[in-house]
């Protein structure tokens, strides 16, 4: 696993992290399915469409993160003067729109 760009961390509440937790265990299982696809010999265009689903449930996760990021992380430093995070925030949004 690569290591992490930076230092920042943020403490999820239960709620928050469960949540994610379950997107990405749920993501999981479909990559599994498509190796075991794949494997079985299955047919390109069932793979392709299960991956479709796979990218679709990965958007999914970070529309989620993001906006759980947008109000926490970004709101919470904005009222503490630190308006760098917007940088920061617009760079994240230039990378996911890749």
């Amino acid at each position: 696993m690569s290591q992490c760009c930076c230092q920042k961390t943020k403490h999820r509440d239960e709620k928050e992290y469960k949540a994610l937790i379950n997107r990405l265990n749920r993501i999981e299982g479909q990559v599994r399915g498509v190796k075991n696809m794949l494997e079985n010999d299955a047919y390109c265009t069932d793979i392709l469409t299960q991956v479709s689903a796979i990218n679709a449930a990965l958007n999914a996760f970070n529309k989620e993160l993001l906006s759980n990021h947008i109000h926490s992380c970004v709101v919470d430093d904005i009222k503490n003067g630190n308006n760098s995070t917007v940088d920061e925030l617009c760079d994240t949004l230039q990378k996911l729109m890749k």
